[in-house]
Parts: C-alpha cells; structure tokens; sequence
C-alpha cells in the first residue's frame, strides 16, 4: 500500500480489480462512501441524485462524497455518458476492489489504516447478521412471512487451490447476479446484500492488546 495520492488511478476507462492503498482505505473510512462505493459498477454510470435516491441521503452530500472517492482513485468520471458539461457522471475505477498481500514494506500507519478498515467491515458484517438472525427468528416463528435473506454455511476439507477455485467460482456468480440485476423486468426491485465468506476453521480469533483474546 502506499499513501502517495498520485498512485491513485488516472481517470478513464475502468478495467479489472483495484487493489486497495491507504489512501483508498482512508476514503473508505466514512459509512457513506462504503454505502455509495457498494452501488457503483464500472459499466453503470451513477449521478449523485441518483445515488442520493438510492441511500436516502441529500443530494449535496453525496456529491461531496463522491469528490473524496474520486480523489482516493475509487471511482472515476464517466463524462460520455453526460448530459452536458455541468451534468458529472460516475463509475467504479474497476470492476472489483480487493486488499491483497502488500508488494513491498508496510509502515506501521499502513498497517492501522488497513486495521480500522477491517474493525469496520467486521462492525457492519456483525451488523448484517444482527438483522438477519432477527429475521429468521421471526420467519421461523411465522411472524414474517416474506423471505429477506438466505445463509448457506458448510464445513469442508480443501486444498489451498480448492479455495482459490471456490474464491473464483464465488466471484464469478456475484458477477452474474450483478449483471441479471440489470435486466429490465416488471417486478419490482430492492437492494440486497451479498457477502461470500470462506475461511480456515482454525483461524485464531483476534486478541486485544489489554484483554488478551476476543470473546
């Protein structure tokens, strides 16, 4: 990772998986911009009144927003699809975003940075599964009767390749999810959340420097 501004990508075509520097991270730090960034794609063009219809927040605002993910290299400016010179238009700077093994040394910042990134996509995956086990209770109870949400979980012997195929295969039908989702269709449409989860069942839970292990 590196904090130089200027690594951020040019504007222009978005193409393939952003890996994700400090200064992205940093941008991502606000719950906003994670919510704006999850609704961009990099064949979608989005307005920041369309955005702002979409999570329920002022236009202004988003577009504020919009500026700082722009800054960080996050998403870039799709001026083709304009209406004019005034009128700004946005996509993701790729096709994915992904935090991988670093290419060079990490500095301690770094390292916080990417920390309180993943504190908070913990924070809003706890927050999810809060809601959604909320749910199930009363699905399962017949309180609620429409179907909000599926969990699929499963304990199986693979190889580290195994997972990379799986991690792939994930991928690539969250990919064509995305792409159905921009089917015309008459019946109505809300936003739903997809998260893929694959795990060592022997990963040590994280341990606070004070408190020694995590409950």
């Amino acid at each position: 990772m590196t904090d130089d501004p200027s690594s951020a990508p040019a504007a222009g075509p978005a193409s393939g998986t952003v890996r994700l520097t400090s200064p992205m991270l940093k941008a991502m730090a606000h719950p906003l911009r994670r919510r704006l960034l999850e609704l961009m794609h990099e064949d979608v063009p989005r307005r920041a009144a369309d955005l702002a219809e979409l999570v329920d927040a002022p236009a202004n605002s988003v577009s504020f927003h919009l500026r700082q993910l722009a800054k960080a290299g996050l998403i870039v400016e799709a001026p083709e699809h304009a209406r004019d010179r005034r009128d700004r238009v946005w996509v993701a700077s790729g096709s994915g975003f992904t935090v991988g093994p670093p290419e060079g040394p990490v500095t301690a910042d770094e390292e916080l940075v990417l920390r309180s990134f993943m504190d908070q996509e913990a924070l809003d995956l706890h927050d999810l599964v809060a809601r959604i086990t909320a749910w199930a209770a009363a699905w399962g109870s017949g309180r609620e009767e429409s179907v909000r949400a599926a969990i699929h979980t499963g304990l199986v012997e693979l190889t580290e390749e195994d997972v990379r195929w799986l991690s792939g295969e994930l991928e690539a039908l969250m990919d064509r999810a995305i792409e159905r989702s921009r089917t015309p269709t008459e019946q109505p449409k809300k936003l739903w959340r997809m998260v893929s989860l694959v795990a060592d069942d022997s990963l040590p839970r994280p341990t606070h420097p004070d408190h020694g292990e995590a409950p």
